[in-house]
């Protein structure tokens, strides 16, 4: 048998000496926060750094991708503590923020507990994350971070809340829930050659890996417009964008049938290249071609896409 490597934990200072000068510049670069938001199924632009609240800097600000919900992460190299909480709730009041997150080395019960308590009570449209940052190494190799999660919101339950007090917004979350449970289900029976090992959430999208932290494959559902789509999402990466925009008459022709959009969006950090298909995700009695479209749209994505992406 081959000889594995062993694991070791490292003092997350080895790295980052000082919470604002080195954690927080690490974590604002788009390779690093991409890897946090990963982990949070959520996606960032136009992210900032030491942004102003009356007298103090929330670390990190950022806007949701799509939805333009204000997200602040506040960066702890210790464990938590009452002063830190206190700032975090400041920061969100300051900047009306919907998605609040706490980046930490180590965190108290009792803070775990206040965090799950605010997701528990608060609308649907506010999330909490408590993240413990790890540094590990093997053998002699460069440290690398781990994000874990400890507390997120039970966005499940706070949908499922709603939609029984009539919340129709809340009912068709419950349905994009169960739609892309469904998709999964009916790709693992086919066979598909993308990845849908996300978890599924009661949200428009649904996030696919293309194996490079330069961009990735989103999945859409638009109950409104009641149309479906395939996207590739570029954070961050004007430079990525332009060369395949160079590249655009040969990737049109290896999608052709498909209704194809560019979107350079220069007034955000983020651009996309989208496949729309019309059709009611409502609908349930078509979900199955819908599933297959969808599927089969991302698998050329990903053949077409991901040579051009290293």
């Amino acid at each position: 048998m081959k000889k594995l490597g062993k694991l070791t934990k490292l003092d997350l200072r080895q790295a980052w000496k000082h919470e604002a000068n080195d954690l927080t510049r690490w974590m604002v670069e788009p390779e690093n926060i991409v890897q946090l938001c990963e982990e949070l199924d959520i996606e960032v632009e136009e992210v900032r750094r030491e942004e102003a609240v009356g007298r103090f800097n929330v670390d990190i600000l950022a806007k949701e991708v799509d939805t333009g919900r204000v997200v602040i992460i506040e960066n702890q190299l210790e464990v938590t503590d009452h002063k830190h909480l206190g700032q975090l709730l400041t920061y969100a009041a300051g900047h009306d923020a919907s998605i609040i997150i706490w980046v930490v080395a180590d965190y108290r019960e009792e803070h775990q507990r206040a965090i799950d308590w605010f997701n528990r009570h608060m609308p649907e449209t506010i999330s909490f994350f408590l993240v413990k940052l790890e540094l590990w190494s093997i053998g002699t190799s460069d440290p690398a971070p781990r994000f874990n999660v400890v507390a997120r919101p039970n966005y499940w339950g706070k949908v499922v809340r709603e939609a029984g007090r009539g919340n129709k917004e809340s009912e068709t979350k419950l349905v994009q829930q169960e739609f892309w449970e469904a998709l999964k289900a009916y790709g693992m029976e086919r066979g598909t050659k993308v990845s849908l090992s996300q978890k599924a959430h009661p949200q428009h999208w649904y996030t696919i890996s293309i194996g490079t932290s330069r961009a990735h494959m989103n999945l859409l559902l638009n109950t409104v417009k009641q149309r479906m789509g395939c996207e590739l999402h570029i954070p961050n990466d004007a430079a990525l964008y332009q060369k395949l925009l160079a590249d655009r008459a040969a990737i049109d022709h290896e999608l052709s049938g498909l209704t194809m959009e560019w979107r350079e969006l220069p007034e955000k950090a983020s651009s996309r290249i989208i496949a729309l298909h019309p059709g009611d995700p409502l609908d349930q009695t078509k979900w199955t071609a819908y599933f297959e479209w969808l599927l089969t749209t991302a698998e050329r994505f990903q053949k077409t896409f991901k040579s051009r992406l290293k």
